[in-house]
């Protein structure tokens, strides 16, 4: 079944669009607050259509994402009690008890190591909020761990150039599809609360 390949295809005709900085902006706020899907889908084939930017297009998902990540701590710790039931409902819960786990005892360590894991980054702001996590600990700690993921993405496309750009349409089935994969048995992993 192809799923991912006509989806990457529409996603980089959006890279090309006039206003796809400001969907790659909204993206990134959004998925660190309450949004389920990753910025890095867009950022990746924006990259591929113009490297030149890269660099550029790394800086606005980090700021962009830094801002939602400080939105998602607003809600933890104002509206936890009023989310809490979204939580269950989408499924979040067990991640959101495995967020809190892990800033019990990581602290400021786990919002770094959360820009690079598969939980939603959302979980870990909403929960820095709830617990009250030192604030600008928080931002430092994801303005470097949200950074260096989007920057990583951006260099990764610029390294790999044109061979990148042939790259990925090729093989963005088995990619997706290995994420996927990988995305349910890391939540599995922590439903079962090891």
């Amino acid at each position: 079944m192809r799923l991912f390949g006509p989806l990457y295809d529409r996603v980089l005709g959006w890279a090309r669009h006039p206003h796809a900085v400001r969907y790659l902006g909204g993206l990134s706020f959004a998925e660190s607050s309450f949004f389920p899907i990753p910025p890095d889908v867009m950022l990746a084939p924006m990259c591929v259509a113009d490297r030149a930017s890269a660099w550029r297009y790394a800086t606005i998902t980090t700021i962009a994402s830094l801002l939602g990540g400080v939105a998602g701590y607003a809600v933890g710790y104002f509206l936890f009690e009023q989310i809490e039931p979204w939580l269950h409902d989408m499924g979040y819960w067990p991640a959101y008890l495995k967020g809190k786990e892990w800033f019990d005892n990581w602290g400021i360590w786990a919002v770094f190591v959360a820009g690079f894991s598969p939980i939603p980054y959302k979980i870990f702001t909403i929960s820095a909020g709830v617990v009250v996590l030192n604030f600008p600990g928080f931002v430092i700690a994801s303005l470097i761990g949200r950074g260096a993921r989007f920057f990583l993405v951006a260099g990764l496309v610029v390294a790999g150039g044109e061979r990148m750009e042939a790259f990925l349409p090729k093989y963005v089935e088995r990619i997706g599809w290995i994420t996927v994969a990988l995305v349910v048995v890391v939540g599995a992993y922590f439903a079962i609360g090891r």
